[in-house]
């Protein structure tokens, strides 16, 4: 299952390594295989992993890209991993381990985001930027894999789970009523919303980045289901045959 967690203050103060742990420690069910802490100055990605594919350290994360540039947390599997690495190894990328995390990352250092739209699986992830100082957050198409993010003051936050977030201590903590109501109403809540204020859902095929230098969240949707009836027409010896 894995689990992902992570933080950056905006205001360049630096990260403790205890409360990134802390952030870990809360999703510990998520991932017994092993866990992983990365820190620099006002950033920490956080992940506990369960090793399914690649059971030796060859996995762990976060892991850098063989350039140090990029440092990703990542929980799901991509189900066609092999095919993209035979792909990434005709374009000269070199791989050290069986693992479809190193697939994953390397497939983002070459493509960008619209690796994403290569993606067949389940998956959520962070990957930070070291040099353009961005951090860019990823659910798959059908939003299989859950991960949340909060935007409070100077604090960015992002867990696959709330109690990652809640496990900062600067979290300031209060009801979101209208997600009461609904809840109350419904037994249920439809939007991407949560009952904290400040904690919301990333959608399902969709992409939330933030910049050091740009402290705003950017909201992409890179997928989107397409209900079009596709035009054929035949004859009617085609409808026969094909009957």
């Amino acid at each position: 299952m894995c689990g992902i967690a992570g933080v950056i203050h905006l205001n360049g103060a630096p990260i403790s390594p205890v409360y990134l742990k802390k952030m870990t420690d809360a999703i510990a069910h998520r991932g017994p295989d092993g866990e992983g802490q990365w820190v620099e100055g006002n950033v920490g990605i956080g992940h506990r992993r369960l090793a399914i594919i690649d059971l030796s350290p060859g996995g762990h994360q976060p892991m850098l890209s063989k350039d140090q540039r990029y440092v990703l947390s990542y929980n799901g599997e991509v189900y066609n991993f092999r095919e993209l690495r035979i792909e990434l190894e005709s374009l000269g990328r070199q791989f050290y381990t069986s693992s479809d995390s190193e697939v994953v990352l390397t497939a983002l250092v070459e493509w960008g985001p619209k690796a994403l739209e290569r993606f067949n699986g389940m998956f959520a992830l962070a990957l930070w930027d070291r040099h353009s100082r961005k951090l860019l957050l990823a659910r798959d198409r059908y939003g299989i894999k859950p991960l949340y993010y909060s935007f409070q003051g100077n604090l960015f936050a992002f867990g696959s789970e709330q109690k990652a977030i809640l496990a900062d201590p600067n979290f300031k903590r209060s009801v979101d009523k209208s997600a009461l109501l609904e809840y109350f109403t419904f037994q249920n809540l439809f939007r991407y919303h949560t009952m904290f204020k400040n904690i919301g859902l990333i959608p399902a095929a969709s992409i939330r980045s933030i910049s050091q230098d740009k402290p705003t969240l950017d909201r992409t949707t890179y997928w989107d289901y397409n209900f079009t009836d596709r035009q054929e027409s035949m004859t009617e010896a085609e409808a026969q045959a094909k009957a």
